[in-house]
């Protein structure tokens, strides 16, 4: 593995083996154990994108693992005043060991991968959201002891997290359904990937449908970052889409809700469930922490011992 861009470049070993390092890391943590295995490295943070958990997770992770991490929003760099981004990235690669690029276009992480030279990291595009499907599978396995086998529901817009969470659901073994309004449908090369899975994917209308016997139901905002002049439109479009007590019953009784946040309690998740699953989702926020170490050991150090 020589970057993060997106699930589908992984292999299902690839993707374990991150799982099997973040609940390392996480051990060591939780154990009062140092483990500055970054020491001396520095990652560089591009945010063309607000954010909360991606920002600081990784800003935390790095100082955790020894490094420094250095943010860099859309006024500190001449890339946003019209610089080439393999300018910017052939330049970035002189300074910092890492990169992680959360933007709107998937090119341009692509591009600073192909320029850079150095490890480049996925922190969110329109197309992919990896490190939260990573911790979204980390917390899976953490409550159901694995993956192989279990079911998967995701309710509401086919957007990058819902792309991600089906690429890694089938890539691990699960079964994934997915329930979304006509005309919010995963991209086709994703659908194209799902098809090769036969009958452990389902596309379908019905979120009582997507989410029957399901281990584990997920949702997402229904109005993504960017997207916020389509509010009115996209409200309408989603109605009926909500995790309720009846979407909930139709999973089974032990059944996990996450939810990647922010959340608008009301419209893609009842405010009753949300708090209801409130542990559940926040174990999946802490996750991210976790598991972005993980993936930075991977690129830019050394692996943690076993227990």
């Amino acid at each position: 593995m020589k970057h993060l861009t997106r699930l589908m470049d992984l292999t299902e070993k690839e993707i374990h083996d991150i799982l099997n390092t973040a609940d390392q890391l996480k051990y060591e943590v939780q154990h009062d154990i140092p483990h500055p295995r970054l020491q001396g490295k520095t990652l560089g943070m591009i945010f063309e994108k607000v954010s909360t958990r991606t920002r600081v997770s990784f800003e935390a992770g790095m100082y955790q693992l020894g490094g420094h991490a250095l943010f860099l929003s859309s006024r500190d760099l001449q890339m946003f005043r019209g610089e080439p981004v393999e300018d910017t990235a052939r330049t970035l690669a002189r300074y910092v060991n890492g990169l992680v690029i959360r933007t709107f276009d998937q090119k341009e992480v692509d591009d600073f991968a192909r320029y850079a030279g150095i490890p480049v990291i996925n922190g969110m595009t329109d197309a992919a959201h990896p490190c939260q499907v990573l911790a979204d599978l980390m917390t899976v396995r953490e409550y159901k002891g694995s993956l192989e086998g279990l079911k998967m529901a995701y309710i509401g817009d086919g957007n990058n997290m819902c792309s991600s969470l089906i690429v890694g659901a089938l890539k691990t073994g699960m079964h994934i359904r997915v329930a979304c309004p006509e005309g919010y449908d995963p991209p086709q090369e994703i659908l194209d990937f799902a098809a090769g899975y036969g009958s452990r994917f389902l596309l379908t209308r019905d979120p009582i449908e997507a989410a029957e016997g399901a281990d584990d139901v997920q949702t997402d905002v229904w109005v993504s970052s960017g997207m916020e002049a389509q509010t009115d439109r996209r409200r309408c479009d989603f109605a009926g889409y909500t995790v309720t007590d009846e979407v909930m019953a139709a999973a089974r009784a032990d059944a996990i809700l996450q939810h990647p946040l922010p959340a608008c309690r009301g419209e893609e998740v009842s405010g009753e469930m949300f708090e209801r699953h409130a542990a559940e989702i926040f174990d999946e926020a802490e996750n991210r922490l976790h598991v972005q170490k993980a993936v930075l050991v991977k690129l830019l150090g050394r692996e943690p011992a076993s227990v």
